[in-house]
C-alpha cells in the first residue's frame, strides 16, 4: 500500500505534537512535555518559514512519521536553505517507506520554495538515517579528500540535557 503524505495543517497541531512526543520518549529523554511540545507547535505553525510534514503507512493508517522544515534565506547560495528538523517514524512504520516518503516530500516542498541547500544533522549513530539521508544525496563533508563539515551545536539555556 503505498505511503500518503502531506503538510500538516493548524488542525493537526496535536497529532504532530504527539509524533514529537514519541521522538522525545524514542531518544529517552523526559523532557519537554507534552504541553510544551504542542504549545511550540501551534507557534511554529503560524510562522510561515516552518512546515511541519506528516505521513502514514496507507490511505486508512493512522499519522506515524513527521519532520518538519524550517526555511530561511541563505547568503552564501543566494537563495533558500532548508533545514531538516525531527525525521521520526514511529516503530509500527518503519520499514514501509514513510521515511523515504517524508524526505522525498521535504525535497519537493524545499524545491518549491525555491531552496538551494537542504541540511541537517544526525546522530553517527543511527545508521538507518545515515543510509535514508545519503540515498538523498546528504553528504558530511565537502567532497572527495576534504575534511569533514560538523554540525556544532551551544546550549545557552540552563534547561535539561544542555
Amino acid at each position: 500500500m503505498p505511503v500518503r503524505t502531506w503538510v500538516a495543517g493548524p488542525h493537526e497541531a496535536e497529532v504532530v505534537a504527539g509524533l514529537l512526543v514519541r521522538f522525545r520518549d524514542h531518544l529517552g529523554y523526559d523532557w519537554p512535555s507534552e504541553n510544551a511540545f504542542l504549545a511550540g507547535v501551534e507557534r511554529l505553525m503560524d510562522d510561515r518559514d516552518t512546515e511541519f510534514l506528516l505521513a502514514a503507512p496507507g490511505d486508512d493508517a493512522r499519522p506515524a512519521g513527521v519532520v518538519q522544515l524550517r526555511f530561511r534565506f541563505g547568503i552564501w547560495r543566494a537563495g533558500g536553505d532548508c533545514l531538516v528538523e525531527d525525521v521520526f517514524v514511529g516503530d509500527e512504520a518503519r520499514g514501509q517507506g514513510v521515511g523515504r516518503a517524508l524526505m522525498e516530500l521535504a525535497t519537493e516542498r524545499a524545491l518549491q520554495r525555491g531552496c538551494r541547500r537542504m541540511e541537517l544533522d544526525v546522530s553517527e549513530a543511527n545508521a538507518a538515517g545515515l543510509a535514508l539521508y545519503r540515498a538523498f544525496g546528504f553528504r558530511e563533508s565537502a567532497g572527495d579528500g576534504a575534511p569533514r563539515d560538523l554540525y556544532l551545536r551551544r546550549h545557552l539555556d540552563a534547561g535539561r540535557d544542555a
